[in-house]
């Protein structure tokens, strides 16, 4: 069983019989990660994979957003670099979003991951974790870092796993937009819905079909399909982590954050180069 859900303070976690609905419960940042979230998000998936109870995890957004990625007041608010070679410590702190998604991906039960609204940065990497994506065609996916500076870096390997190298470039690369129909067609979702009440059916439905499986044959199904991959994700979370924190320690990042919220261009876009 889930114990001390009453003690996160933006996930809220809704028990029905078998199904357990973990929803990112901070509407007014469009559910925002800081990194108390995700450090919440880490213990919450790891507690769900001992909970013999729950056969579905159902992940969602509150306030008709999955998630706008990390939040970037709280990514200006940083620790002065460290001096004469000492360790970053922003390297853990980042690089622990990664043990959150591995923890994520490697439920043993089936998830689903519900996205309306926006859906970039970690919201993407997280829906990417998921076994199937129930879309809302007012969904938007997005890897938006380099526009301010930096990278999503610990959301990019799954984010390939779901739909290969080349797609993965050019979102990373152009930091587009896309919406549920692109996603869709990208592989991104499994089902696509027109509307709220349509994309209540489809859960219901879906979730209605996955407890009619056995729970271990579906947790030796994962990692199976996973084991075919082969592609060893941890080294490549280390090494994205050291880059992410080395780019936010420049001047640029500070100026992509301050300008994005200010809404006006930095200084690389302003001037054209």
């Amino acid at each position: 069983m889930v114990e001390n859900a009453a003690d996160y303070a933006h996930l809220r976690l809704e028990r029905d019989g078998a199904v357990v609905r973990l929803l990112l419960d901070r509407p007014e940042r469009r559910n925002a990660l800081t990194h108390a979230m995700m450090i919440e998000l880490e213990h919450a998936f790891r507690a769900l994979a001992e909970d013999r109870d729950c056969r579905v995890v159902v992940l969602r957004g509150s306030g008709g957003h999955f998630c706008a990625g990390g939040d970037l007041d709280a990514m200006a608010d940083m620790p002065p670099a460290p001096e004469d070679g000492a360790p970053d410590p922003l390297v853990p702190a980042y690089r622990q979003f990664g043990d959150a998604l591995l923890a994520l991906n490697g439920l043993p039960q089936a998830t689903v991951a519900v996205v309306e609204g926006s859906a970039v940065g970690g919201g993407f990497g997280m829906a990417c974790c998921c076994d199937t994506v129930v879309l809302h065609e007012n969904a938007r996916f997005g890897l938006p870092e380099p526009k301010v500076g930096f990278i999503p870096s610990q959301i990019v390997p799954f984010i390939v796993r779901r739909i290969g190298e080349g797609p993965t470039r050019d979102l990373a690369v152009t930091a587009r937009l896309i919406d549920g129909a692109e996603a869709y067609r990208l592989g991104i979702g499994r089902y696509l819905c027109g509307d709220a009440a349509g994309l209540e059916r489809t859960l219901r439905g879906l979730v209605d079909d996955l407890l009619k499986l056995e729970p271990h044959a579906v947790a030796a199904a994962k990692r199976l399909v996973m084991a075919c991959t082969g592609h060893d994700i941890p080294p490549v979370l280390d090494a994205a982590a050291r880059s992410l924190v080395g780019l936010l320690r420049r001047p640029e990042a500070a100026a992509g954050i301050r300008h994005f919220k200010a809404k006006s261009l930095p200084p690389w876009a302003a001037d054209g180069g």
